[in-house]
């Protein structure tokens, strides 16, 4: 298994369990999230701020048909994040990230994913 599959696996399992201090802990202080559709760069702060919502607004989320290849200095992941909102419409989005890490933590991760999948969040 290479070497950030560990922390790639700690990362899934706390946003998944809705454990905002597990994905902090993973995330460098200077950490920068930027995802494909806004070509926003967000801080820790603000990528917390979403991944909270993100699980307090979404039951039973999880991420399926993981596939993960190893990059120098990081990895890649493709998954379908699927879960089902407050209003009982199922969520399945297919997304990639590539995430670069430094030692123990997150230093970057550059998210791609189709905002129509997100639809479900506003039904």
């Amino acid at each position: 298994m290479h070497e950030n599959f560990d922390i790639a696996d700690r990362l899934i399992t706390a946003i998944s369990s809705g454990d905002a201090d597990a994905v902090a802990e993973l995330y460098a202080n200077d950490v920068v999230i930027w995802h494909n559709f806004d070509g926003i760069e967000q801080s820790r702060e603000a990528n917390l701020v979403v991944l909270t919502w993100l699980t307090q607004n979404v039951d039973k989320l999880r991420y399926d048909d993981i596939r993960r290849y190893a990059i120098d200095g990081g990895f890649v992941q493709q998954h379908v994040l699927r879960g089902t909102t407050r209003s009982g419409a199922e969520l399945e989005v297919p997304a990639c990230l590539v995430v670069r890490v430094d030692g123990e933590q997150i230093t970057r991760i550059d998210e791609y994913l189709d905002t129509a999948q997100l639809q479900a969040l506003t039904q």
